[in-house]
C-alpha cells in the first residue's frame, strides 16, 4: 500500500531562506524531482511576499524585466476597482487578476530522497516579460544527455509554458514560449517514441470544452501539433472537475504509467494514474477508477490553500518502488512511497 513518509512534510517554507530579507517563504512546494549523479534533487517552486503588508491592502509583487526588479504593486482592499478577493493567494483589479506572492525555482538535494539541503539562492528566478508574476511547477524530463524543465511562466499577459534546458543543474538555457496562454501542466515523455517527442498538455478552455489532459507531438522538442484530448474529467468521480499531468510518465511492461492529478466539484484535488500504450501513447490502456492518493493528512487538508495533493515529479528507486513527492497544500513538500505494484492495482480497462 502506499505510504506516505513518516518524516513529512519534508520542506515546509519555513526551511528555506527568502530570496531577500524583505520578503517572506509562503510556499516550498510543487517540485520537479529527478536522480542526478549521486543525489536526488527537487527544483521547487518558492513562492515570496513582502514581509511589511499592512492589513486593509493588497500587494502584488512584480517583476520588471527592464530593470530586473521586483516592484509592489498596493492597492487598499476599500478601492471600488478590487473586483474580487478570492482567498490569500491573489485579487482581481479592474477586472485582472494579480498575486499575491512571486514565485522563483530553488534545488533542494538529498541523498537518502528524505533529508534535504536547501540551496541558499534561486537556481532560476524571473528574468523575461511572460515572467513578470514568477515560475511556477517544474517537472524535469531526462532525454538523451539533456535535462528538459516546462514550467509555468506567469504575468499579466496569462499563464504560459516555458521550457529550459540544463545539463548539470547549474547553467539553465531558456528556450522561450512552448504553449501560449492558457496551456498548463505539460509534461515530456522521458524519451523519442517513433522518433518523435511527446507531451501531456492542459488546454484551458473559458467557454466550451472540459479541463483535461491532452497529448501531442514534436519533431524537436520545441515544435509541437497533432494536439489531441487523451485524459479528460470523468462527472462524478473524483476527476470529474478537471484532470492534468503531473509526473513525468513513468515506463513499465504494461504501458507508461502517468500519475496525474484530478479535481472534484469542490476543487479537492487527489492522485491517480493512467496507463498509455508504450508505442502509441496517445492510446489510453486503462485508468484509476479510485484515487491513487486523496488528502488525508492534517498538513493536506490545512495550508495556503487546502484539501490539495499536487505532484509535479517522482523518483524510481532500485527495486522498482515510486518516491513520489508532492505539494501539500500549496505550502509544503511531502513524499509518500508507492509500490510499482500499486500504480496498476486499481486500473479499469477503457
Amino acid at each position: 500500500m502506499i505510504q506516505r513518509l513518516k518524516e513529512n512534510p519534508l520542506i515546509t517554507p519555513a526551511d528555506v531562506p527568502p530570496s531577500r530579507p524583505d520578503y517572506e517563504v509562503v510556499g516550498a512546494f510543487n517540485p520537479g524531482a529527478i536522480r542526478y549523479k549521486d543525489e536526488i534533487l527537487l527544483l521547487l517552486r518558492i513562492a515570496e511576499r513582502p514581509k511589511d503588508n499592512a492589513p486593509g491592502r493588497q500587494v502584488a509583487p512584480i517583476l520588471n524585466p527592464q530593470t530586473g526588479q521586483i516592484q509592489p504593486f498596493i492597492v487598499k482592499n476599500s478601492d471600488p476597482d478590487i473586483t474580487d478577493i478570492p482567498d490569500s493567494r491573489s485579487f482581481s483589479y479592474k477586472g485582472q487578476m494579480f498575486l499575491t506572492s512571486i514565485s522563483h525555482l530553488r534545488l533542494a538535494r538529498s541523498t537518502d530522497g528524505i533529508h534535504f539541503t536547501i540551496d541558499p539562492t534561486p537556481a532560476v528566478f524571473p528574468q523575461m516579460p511572460y515572467e513578470t508574476f514568477g515560475l511556477e511547477d517544474p517537472r524535469i524530463t531526462p532525454i538523451e544527455d539533456l535535462f528538459y524543465i516546462t514550467y509555468k511562466a506567469v504575468s499579466d499577459k496569462g499563464i504560459c509554458t516555458g521550457l529550459l534546458t540544463t545539463r548539470d543543474f547549474k547553467t539553465y538555457k531558456r528556450h522561450g514560449i512552448l504553449f501560449c496562454p492558457e496551456n498548463i501542466d505539460v509534461v515530456l515523455f522521458p524519451e523519442k517514441i517513433n522518433g518523435k517527442f511527446w507531451a501531456l498538455t492542459r488546454p484551458v478552455p473559458r467557454y466550451i470544452g472540459p479541463r483535461g489532459i491532452w497529448i501531442c507531438s514534436s519533431p524537436d522538442g520545441l515544435h509541437w501539433g497533432d494536439h489531441r484530448p487523451l485524459i479528460m474529467p470523468r462527472e462524478g468521480l473524483f476527476d470529474g472537475g478537471k484532470t492534468g499531468g503531473s509526473c513525468v510518465p513513468i515506463k513499465t511492461p504494461g504501458g507508461w504509467a502517468e500519475i496525474y492529478h484530478g479535481s472534484d466539484a469542490d476543487d479537492r484535488y487527489s492522485l491517480a494514474v493512467a496507463l498509455l500504450d508504450l508505442q502509441n501513447p496517445a492510446g489510453v490502456l486503462a485508468r484509476s477508477k479510485e484515487p491513487l492518493m486523496q488528502p488525508e493528512a492534517d498538513y493536506e487538508i490545512r495550508g495556503f490553500y487546502g484539501n490539495v495533493v499536487f505532484s509535479c515529479g517522482a523518483v524510481e528507486k532500485d527495486n522498482g518502488d515510486i518516491l513520489l513527492y508532492y505539494g501539500a497544500s500549496d505550502e509544503s513538500t511531502a513524499a509518500a512511497l508507492i509500490p510499482q505494484k500499486e500504480l496498476t492495482d486499481n486500473l479499469n480497462s477503457t
